[in-house]
């Protein structure tokens, strides 16, 4: 395959998004049915953040449901997608000598993929593969694994982070529903600016005056560094796919980086 793949970040949210059919879940279905299908798919999830970088190598993923008190449809969704074990070691022979372990049988696919994967590809007809956050390691560390990832995108493969750009789930207002806080609106907003004019200053967003409060923990950040990453490689801006605010502290904002 000559032409690149489009890579893309969703802005997850709730589990619930996928059960629900909202104006994000229509924009993931949407963009899936732009694009080319898939040979596999590649996610950083922000629900496997742990101490070592790892594949999934399975050939057939497990759905995990690493959430408890939602309601028991949500329990009962399964996400029967094959695995692909040879992209997986092909993952690691391109990132090496980054070190990415295979894992064969401690991970699957979480509530980070499955939500998002349940409306791009309803019929769990295409490879997933899941690549965990080393939470270990600094930003340019993911930002620099993302930009090695750009050869997948020549190869059929989509790569999808998937977290939230603001996501502060002790500051949620169940009464603001749709909205965001003036803080949450700010650092979206700036750094909406950098991914759309230049994603290699995404490292910058530390400094940022609101970022202790829109990244009080990095695993729904980190998975924008990889698309960031594969953006610097390709020398190439993102596009906003949508943009949005749930309960004050969440940002939903989606971002595709084009295949063109």
């Amino acid at each position: 395959m000559s032409e690149l793949m489009p890579a893309a970040f969703i802005g997850h949210g709730s589990p619930m998004n996928a059960l629900d059919h909202n104006r994000y879940t229509a924009c993931w279905t949407n963009f899936a049915a732009s694009i080319p299908k898939p040979s596999a798919v590649l996610v950083i999830s922000a629900h496997w953040y742990v101490n070592i970088t790892a594949v999934t190598a399975m050939k057939i993923p497990r759905t995990i449901h690493d959430f408890y008190g939602f309601p028991q449809p949500l329990f009962d969704v399964q996400y029967p997608a094959p695995g692909d074990p040879q992209l997986a070691q092909r993952v690691i022979d391109l990132v090496e000598p980054t070190y990415v372990g295979l894992d064969a049988d401690s991970w699957g696919i979480d509530h980070g993929t499955w939500s998002v994967l349940v409306h791009m590809f309803p019929q769990a007809d295409v490879p997933v593969l899941q690549l965990s956050i080393n939470a270990e390691l600094p930003f340019d560390y993911h930002f620099n694994l993302g930009a090695k990832l750009h050869a997948l995108r020549s190869e059929g493969v989509l790569i999808l982070g998937s977290g939230n750009v603001v996501h502060n789930l002790r500051l949620i207002d169940w009464h603001l529903p749709g909205e965001g806080r003036d803080w949450a609106r700010r650092f979206d907003d700036d750094m909406r600016e950098i991914m759309t004019n230049d994603p290699g200053d995404l490292g910058t967003a530390s400094a940022h005056a609101d970022y202790a409060l829109a990244v009080p923990t990095p695993d729904h950040f980190l998975p924008l560094a990889y698309v960031a990453g594969l953006s610097a490689a390709a020398n190439t801006n993102t596009t906003t796919l949508i943009d949005g605010y749930e309960m004050g502290s969440l940002s939903m904002t989606a971002y595709e980086l084009s295949g063109e």
